[in-house]
Formats: C-alpha cells, sequence, structure tokens
C-alpha cells in the first residue's frame, strides 16, 4: 500500500514538473516570438522609411521643374541640402549616405534643370554632367593627389610669380601664424619642424574661379584655405568622433589619395591603416618614400626604402609628420570612419585594383604576382624620358 502511495506521489511530482516545463516552454516560445516580431517591425520600418525617403518626391502627374544650381566647391553635404531645400529629394542626410553606399562622388558645380518626380539615381546622374554658369575671368583647377611641389608649380604659372616667391609666402612662419588665428581646421601642428611645408595637403583641391585676370597668391591660398574650412566644419561629426586629430587625418586621407582610384577602396584602405596603426605596424606605404624623396616614383625600390626621413613609412612607426598631397573630401571621411575590416595589407596594381590580405604570405605573393606591372610602366617612363 506504501509502495502505491509513493508511486502516485513520485508520478504527482512527475506531472506537475512537465506541467511546469510546458509553461517555461510556451513562455520562452512566447518570448522569442514577441521578439522576432520586434525586429521584424524594426526592419521592415527601417526599409519602409529608407524607400521612402528615396523615393520622388511628386508623382509623374504632380511633378515640376525646379532649376537648381549647384555653386562651385559645394560638398556632399551642401548639395543634399540644397535639393532638399528646393523639394527635389526628400532627406538630405539619407541622400548623403546613399551616395556614400552607392560609392557616388565628383559632383559638377552648375545649374540644373530637374524634376520633383525623378529617381535619386537619376538626379545623380544628372549631377555628374552640370553646365557651370559663372563666367570668371580665370580659373585654376587643382586635382587630388598633388604634392605642393607641383601645385605651386601651377600657382605660379597662375599667378604669374615664381616658385620660389611662393614658397616664401605660404612657408613665413608668421603668415601660417595668422592663418592659425583665423581657421579652426589649423594648429600648431602645422609648425612642426619635421613637416616639410605647413600648409601642405590643407589647399583643397576643386577649381577656383577668379573675377581679376591674375590674383596674387595670397588670395589664391586664401580661397583653397576657405575651401577645406568648409569640409572640415561640413565633417566635424566624423572628425570629432575619431581618436585622431583633423592634422592626422588629413595625413592619413592624402595617404589613401595617393594609394586608391576607386572609392569603394578609399573606406577599405582605411580601415587597413587603422588596424596596421592599431597594432603598432609600419604603415609601410610606398607614396610616403616617394614624398620622402622629394619626387615621383612609379616603383618602389629597396634602395628607395634606406632614405632617412620621417615620412618614411618603411623606417618609421605611426604616421608621418604631415599631408603628402592634396585631399578630396572622400579621403578625409575614409580616415575619420572607416571600414570595419580584418585586413593587414593590400597590394595596388598598375591597374587601380587593390588586393587585400590578412595574411603576409599571401600579401608577398600578390606583389610578387604584379610587381612586374610597374617595372613595365617604370621603363616605359624612362624611355619617354630619354626620347
Amino acid at each position: 500500500m506504501a509502495n502505491k502511495e509513493n508511486q502516485y506521489k513520485k508520478n504527482e511530482v512527475y506531472h506537475e514538473r512537465a506541467s511546469q516545463a510546458k509553461t517555461v516552454r510556451k513562455i520562452v516560445l512566447i518570448c522569442v516570438a514577441v521578439l522576432f516580431a520586434l525586429v521584424l517591425v524594426v526592419l521592415i520600418g527601417g526599409y519602409t522609411y529608407l524607400s521612402n525617403a528615396l523615393k520622388p518626391v511628386d508623382s509623374e502627374g504632380d511633378s515640376r521643374e525646379v532649376e537648381v544650381e549647384i555653386p562651385v566647391n559645394t560638398s556632399t553635404s551642401g548639395i543634399a541640402a540644397i535639393l532638399e531645400d528646393e523639394g527635389v529629394i526628400r532627406n538630405a542626410t539619407i541622400f548623403r549616405y546613399y551616395t556614400r553606399y552607392k560609392n557616388e562622388s565628383d559632383f559638377q558645380a552648375g545649374t540644373y534643370t530637374l524634376n520633383s518626380a525623378m529617381e535619386t539615381d537619376e538626379i545623380i546622374s544628372n549631377l555628374k554632367d552640370g553646365r557651370v554658369m559663372t563666367e570668371t575671368a580665370l580659373t585654376i583647377t587643382v586635382p587630388e593627389g598633388l604634392t605642393l611641389n607641383t601645385l605651386t608649380e601651377r600657382l605660379a604659372e597662375f599667378t604669374g610669380s615664381s616658385q620660389e616667391d611662393i614658397f616664401a609666402v605660404i612657408d613665413d612662419t608668421d603668415y601660417v601664424h595668422s592663418l592659425i588665428d583665423e581657421y579652426e581646421m589649423l594648429t600648431e601642428e602645422v609648425l612642426d619642424e619635421e613637416i616639410h611645408h605647413p600648409l601642405e595637403g590643407y589647399l583643397f583641391p576643386a577649381s577656383y574661379p577668379f573675377e581679376n585676370e591674375q590674383p596674387d597668391i595670397e588670395t589664391v591660398v586664401k580661397a583653397m584655405l576657405d575651401q577645406m574650412e568648409v569640409i572640415y566644419q561640413n565633417n566635424k561629426a566624423y572628425i570629432e568622433a575619431s581618436d585622431y586629430t583633423f592634422h592626422e587625418l588629413l595625413t592619413m586621407g592624402s595617404i589613401i589619395e595617393r594609394e586608391a582610384r576607386e572609392a569603394r577602396d578609399r573606406f577599405e584602405i582605411a580601415g587597413v591603416l587603422h588596424n596596421r596603426l592599431d597594432d603598432d605596424m609600419m604603415l609601410q606605404v610606398d607614396p610616403t618614400v616617394a614624398y620622402a624623396q622629394g619626387e615621383h616614383i612609379y616603383m618602389t625600390t629597396y634602395d628607395d626604402l634606406d632614405v632617412d626621413s620621417p615620412y618614411n613609412t618603411y623606417l618609421y612607426t605611426g604616421l608621418p609628420p604631415g599631408p603628402i598631397s592634396t585631399v578630396r573630401e572622400q579621403s578625409i571621411v575614409a580616415a575619420a570612419d572607416p571600414n570595419e575590416t580584418d585586413y593587414l595589407y593590400f597590394y595596388a596594381r598598375y591597374n587601380g585594383e587593390i588586393i587585400y590580405n590578412e595574411d603576409y604570405d599571401q600579401h608577398l605573393e600578390a606583389r610578387n604576382t604584379y610587381r612586374h606591372e610597374w617595372e613595365e610602366a617604370t621603363n616605359q617612363d624612362e624611355e619617354n624620358e630619354e626620347e
């Protein structure tokens, strides 16, 4: 009899525990279902929001033509703000991030006839083929990736000054101090004794129109610094969120500028550079060696790597003392907000393709496979010079 009672109690406990377990499973399933539903709602909501933000402002039937003027040297953020103000796009912030996602850049200044029923991609396409309306007596165009030595050659021809006279102005300590007082982006970092030229990298590459037939050097330099200050202010959130100063970001951006041809590679190379800096690895990037040598080098040789200069990133860890060239906005943003990547190495082919690797041996294999392309280009360059 006692055995039957014990068995009954055991069965009762078993059923009670089974019921509790069943209840717990139900609760867990309900929680998972609710969580999944919430995630799904957020994803659907986010996708719907982005899709609506990128849709045309008006339908075909209600569309209207809008004449939009994009001033010379307007940043991507500025262009987005103008388009939103003119009622051509719904959201300037979404437009700016969309252009970055699509690796779209190099928009042209000009006057555009746009339509409020245009798709975002159609607007972007139009912005790359503008008709500049500004009528000026003289315009100087400064490309990205120019060293100050090359840039001052152009400035000398444009202003009618000698290159020596230009350097006498822009390297003058008192003049640079006056600029530091005027521009927030400029700090005492530019007066580091290891830096070749204080304003290297700070003269923004763009087209600059002038009403006077031959402006003086201070006028041209101020126009270029004014535009870099605009770039600095427009991207201040990225800059202040970074662990690096603007001077350091500009330095990194100039390296990116010299290494990457395609927009998508700028953010990936930036990620590699950040990884190497975080791991206290030498950057070992060839453009810094060329800058240390003071000449254009197609292919870095082992002899080139021996040049004793703080700009030689094969000899010294960390960033070089300052920028090595003019820098576009996207390269600065990439330096401040790089892709998250595990890559530690990259090799730039002559055709512009970038090969990324996590493993050093694989990196060497890529270098050995494609190094001949640079050798052939170097030989061709030497033959052309002889002719």
